[in-house]
């Protein structure tokens, strides 16, 4: 029984926190000429069409017992970046459309908390939910590739600067392993994670 109520507090925000992230990509993308995410039936919020069992389950269990930090990703939703109409303003819009869905459910769970809060179990599901979007959406901005970050950044750099950093894109997940295996990311996400507590904190009030 106390694993089935972990696995609700836990999971429901977590799986949620990831595919609605993967969805919120290919929803743009498919709005700015991409339909490829549609075609393949990944804009659905069916989390069995996005869940990835290492990404979604084992790492961010993993991370979170060794870090405190929630980390964890769905299956990536694919985009044609060739079919996006204006190349380097779409990809930004895409790439920023997932950190954006968190936050609209860190929101969402804040809601839920403030009309619920009374409840235990709500009260402990709303917090992973607002401390998991949080952490995705902060990290997902860091500027490693492939995170969205990532995508931003080469959309503003000048051609040839963009196509120097692109280049590191194979190493990226290597870099962020090392990155949070050495506690850089958790020093860097920290003071951002500390201020949205205490805004979530205020709108409690």
């Amino acid at each position: 029984m106390l694993l089935l109520l972990k696995l609700v507090v836990f999971g429901i925000p977590a799986v949620l926190a990831v595919t609605v992230h993967e969805v919120a990509h290919g929803w743009v993308a498919n709005r700015l000429g991409d339909p490829t995410a549609a075609q393949l039936g990944r804009l659905s919020l069916n989390p069995l069409r996005h869940v990835d069992p290492v990404g979604t389950v084992l790492v961010p269990a993993l991370v979170y017992l060794t870090s405190g930090f929630f980390f964890g990703w769905a299956k990536p939703v694919p985009v044609n970046w060739r079919n996006l109409r204006h190349l380097r303003r779409d990809v930004a819009l895409v790439a920023a459309a997932g950190p954006l869905s968190n936050l609209l459910m860190l929101l969402g769970w804040t809601a839920v908390l403030r009309a619920f809060g009374d409840s235990t179990l709500i009260a402990l599901m709303s917090w992973t939910g607002i401390g998991f979007n949080a952490t995705i959406m902060l990290l997902n901005l860091l500027p490693v590739p492939p995170l969205d970050g990532s995508r931003i950044v080469t959309s503003v750099l000048p051609a040839r600067l963009a196509v120097r950093y692109s280049r590191i894109e194979p190493y990226g997940l290597v870099i962020l392993v090392v990155l949070l295996a050495t506690g850089v990311v958790g020093a860097i996400l920290g003071p951002g994670l500390a201020v949205i507590e205490t805004l979530v904190h205020a709108l409690l009030r």
